[in-house]
């Protein structure tokens, strides 16, 4: 059965991170619905085993299926990189991640052929950007560095704070020294402190916010897949938030970075799916 062009997308991340691509969605495909879920008790997954995480991906997207979506994107780094191509496997509907469509663009932006990744332990270890960008390109040279720090900084809101300033620098420098003309922003948080990194790094260095190529790539999918919604339907809420824990910090966090209020966010007890 052909799932209904007018149901929503569903997008998951392990906390508030995802909702840059949320965010992203929202500005590039108006007329979508989305049902966002934040595994804030479960966060942050760069640091958990693959196997927990695959576990926790599909939780969640039986979670998601239940709210009858019609295609879902994992806004979050590190489950793409460990979960992406299990559950692509196991379930029907369309799912799409967050790597592969920074690193296409970060492969044909790059001039001098010297990518930088940063983002978290998990996926940075995990390797998945390089292997992309050496498919893409085997000239390329992929140098990525955890940046862990970064999380917190942005879940507390120093986004232009001294302190975090100081600590990009001191991230950032090795990117410097190598010569990188391209960096890729790998994890959903980081896009939110681009202009601390835009200033450290340079207007000649490219960011690559993966978060925004998702929602292109998203708005592809849709069309190919006719799944592209009518817009017909105006609902008053076109956006619901689920969480597995912390619905009044991660609501305050949502409104802060969404073009619009969150009314509201529930919390389930994701552990029964």
């Amino acid at each position: 059965m052909k799932p209904d062009r007018d149901a929503p997308i569903g997008v998951f991340d392990s906390g508030v991170g995802g909702l840059t691509v949320a965010r992203e969605i929202m500005r590039n495909l108006p007329s979508e619905k989305i049902v966002y879920f934040g595994d804030t008790a479960r966060v942050p997954y760069g640091a958990k085993s693959r196997e927990n995480i695959i576990r926790y991906s599909k939780q969640i997207i039986h979670f998601l299926m239940e709210q009858q979506v019609k295609a879902i994107v994992i806004a979050c780094n590190t489950a793409s990189a460990f979960a992406l191509d299990e559950v692509r496997d196991e379930f029907e509907i369309p799912i799409i991640g967050v790597i592969e469509p920074g690193a296409r663009v970060a492969a044909e932006e790059t001039k001098n052929k010297r990518v930088g990744v940063i983002g978290t332990v998990g996926t940075i270890d995990s390797g998945i950007h390089a292997s992309y960008l050496k498919k893409l390109d085997p000239d390329i040279t992929v140098i990525g560095k955890a940046c862990p720090l970064f999380v917190p900084l942005v879940e507390e809101g120093w986004l232009h704070d001294p302190v975090t300033m100081e600590v990009t620098a001191r991230y950032l420098q090795e990117f410097k020294d190598k010569n990188v003309d391209t960096l890729i922003l790998g994890c959903t948080h980081y896009p939110l402190i681009r202009s601390t990194i835009r200033e450290f790094m340079g207007e000649e260095v490219r960011l690559v916010n993966p978060a925004y190529e998702t929602a292109l790539d998203l708005k592809a999918l849709l069309q190919k897949k006719d799944l592209v919604s009518a817009g017909q339907e105006q609902e008053e809420f076109p956006y619901r938030f689920y969480v597995s824990d912390l619905a009044d910090k991660f609501k305050a966090f949502a409104g802060s970075i969404l073009p619009y209020d969150v009314e509201t966010t529930k919390k389930i007890d994701i552990e029964k799916y």
